[in-house]
């Protein structure tokens, strides 16, 4: 008796135990609620608000590596960086006021351009909330505009449902930022520890809708009585996952495609019937033919200003199809003649299907004659220039040199559309930049979290001289981790694009647009990052080599003509058939 007795006493005490819940922090359910999302890294910046979530952070290394930026305005680039190379969810971390507010910026930027991250944001204590205490800013209101959702939560009991539901929104649909903001008080509460449950479904909120199959067959009617088709491939391509079938479709039909800015790389630059980059500095034929074309298909694309120039000109002549995921895109802009709502890899799938082989040679032949105008008057010029290096040729250097292969980031300005127009991607999420925001100070921070979420791809981050001094303290995070990022500046000593509208619109009256710069490779040797500077056609070449062999990070740049124009361009107002080869002046001569 005695003996049975001991032994069930310590099983009993195992029971016991087993019972007794284990109590953990609601930092801690954070952090635990991030692993289970499989987040491995995440940028940040501590301060006050968000010191708890940090002292849990200090026992997470091994699960979680977290990168100290400069900036919180870097910690949400970087997250878009991360996301937009790797298809997965982008975490930024921040404290209350002012650094809740420093992620604005960024927030409004991937909303627009449908980037899926998560901000987590420490707030004051819950009893503070609305008494003006310290560095207390009404985020959640203040970020409405500028996120898909946003939540604040004030109970550790409510943060992994938040934390579940937020990465389910920031991924699902049209893609796009997510913040959630914990109060202090919810951070040090200590509960039960949760089992977390990644959110499925949200009853009010359909994020993927069911593929129509008479939208599809009016679809394939009309692509299949056309003679002049073309295809419009926006981000969508990308977000979806269907360059396949995009190559697929296209070679069936024998459909030119031209990609928007956030579409390149979802459609090869090398396939015959690719035809150009489309937009404001795209290229010239893809731009004239718009209003030629007969049947017009738009895949996963905004029809934003920049693609269509003066909307009441825009493709009259054609009937409209468009394919997006966001119902709220269609009809915005340009009025279809067959909508589309659906994801553009099931609609395309679909409409291979059911869409007639057809060659459209002579048609293919039209986008090829003008852009031949267009390498004679304006790209052999560029790349084989007298005088200045221009940013033409450096960039042609550089497409050739990583053979399309690289991860570029660029900035906003004329490196950017020179970058659009002549680095040949060949796949799909190596076209980093920042698109309908059109954020200065986007590229660095992004391509540091580019890095982390494609570490085995060479990424190379292409800036201009005036969106590098926006956020150029993030040469401290590169230096930190050893992050090798190459950097490319294109430095002309001017804002160039505004620049470029001034002297071609505004009588050349340079109102604030030169710059004194700095000494960049100073700088960057200052934070112990190689660097070198070529103004050289001699040395272009060989520096770029040195640049993209060096096994860390690496500062290169590149002194380019001061007053260089990026051309075609369609002006402000103007119709997309109205692009412009080079300044007015010279044309009315």
């Amino acid at each position: 008796m005695d003996a049975l007795q001991t032994k069930v006493e310590p099983l009993q005490k195992i029971a016991s135990e087993k019972s007794v819940a284990e109590k953990i922090s609601g930092s801690e359910i954070l952090l635990r609620s991030l692993v289970a999302e499989n987040v491995d890294t995440i940028f940040g910046y501590p301060g006050g608000a968000i010191m708890p979530v940090y002292d849990a952070l200090y026992h997470y290394a091994d699960k979680i590596n977290h990168i100290l930026v400069r900036h919180e305005q870097g910690a949400i680039h970087a997250a878009q960086g991360f996301a937009r190379v790797s298809g997965k969810v982008g975490v930024a971390l921040a404290t209350s006021g002012p650094g809740a507010t420093n992620l604005i910026t960024g927030l409004a930027d991937a909303l627009i351009d449908s980037t899926p991250v998560v901000c987590v944001t420490g707030q004051v204590f819950a009893h503070l909330l609305g008494t003006d205490a310290f560095q207390e800013t009404d985020v959640v209101n203040t970020t409405i505009p500028v996120t898909k959702w946003n939540v604040q939560v004030t109970e550790a009991k409510d943060i992994a449902p938040a934390i579940a539901r937020a990465f389910y929104i920031a991924r699902t649909g049209r893609p796009g930022p997510v913040l959630v903001d914990i109060t202090k008080n919810a951070q040090n509460e200590i509960i039960d520890a949760p089992q977390y449950k990644k959110c499925e479904g949200i009853r009010t909120y359909k994020p993927k809708p069911v593929l129509q199959p008479t939208q599809i067959e009016d679809a394939a009617q009309l692509i299949n009585s056309a003679r002049k088709p073309y295809i419009l491939a926006g981000q969508g391509i990308i977000l979806s996952g269907a360059t396949k079938e995009l190559i697929a479709f296209s070679e069936k039909t024998g459909i030119p495609v031209a990609c928007t800015l956030l579409g390149l790389g979802g459609f090869p630059t090398n396939h015959p019937n690719y035809v150009g980059y489309l937009g404001m500095h795209g290229n010239y034929g893809p731009n004239v033919l718009t209003n030629e074309c007969d049947v017009l298909i738009g895949i996963g694309m905004r029809f934003d200003d920049r693609v269509t120039g003066n909307v009441s000109k825009y493709a009259k002549q054609a009937k409209v199809i468009h394919i997006d995921i966001d119902k709220a895109e269609i009809n915005k802009i340009i009025q279809t003649t067959v909508a589309v709502h659906a994801d553009a890899k099931e609609a395309l799938t679909a409409l291979v299907e059911k869409c007639n082989g057809a060659k459209h040679t002579d048609w293919l032949q039209k986008f090829k004659a003008l852009n031949e105008i267009e390498n004679e008057k304006i790209i052999q010029k560029e790349f084989h220039p007298t005088g200045a290096l221009m940013m033409g040729e450096v960039i042609h250097h550089l497409s050739g040199l990583t053979k399309g292969e690289a991860v570029i980031v660029t900035d906003v300005g004329q490196h950017q559309m020179t970058t659009s127009r002549y680095y040949e991607y060949k796949n799909p999420r190596t076209s980093i930049t920042s698109g309908g925001a059109g954020t200065m100070g986007f590229s660095l921070p992004a391509a540091i979290g580019a890095k982390y979420g494609a570490a085995s791809k060479q990424v190379v981050a292409v800036i201009g001289d005036g969106g590098f001094q926006m956020t150029l303290q993030e040469l401290g995070t590169i230096m930190q981790y050893k992050i090798p990022v190459k950097i490319l500046i294109l430095n002309n000593n001017f804002l160039g694009m505004v620049r470029q509208w001034q002297e071609l619109f505004h009588e050349k009256r340079y109102s604030f647009t030169e710059m004194q710069n700095p000494d960049f490779v100073k700088i960057a040797s200052a934070y112990n990052i190689p660097a070198k500077k070529v103004d050289s056609r001699v040395n272009l070449v060989d520096a770029l080599r040195e640049m993209l062999a060096s096994d860390g990070p690496y500062f290169l740049e590149a002194v380019v003509g001061k007053e260089d124009n990026v051309f075609p361009m369609v002006p402000a107002g103007a119709s997309v058939s109205d692009v412009l080869l080079e300044a007015p002046n010279k044309i009315n001569k």
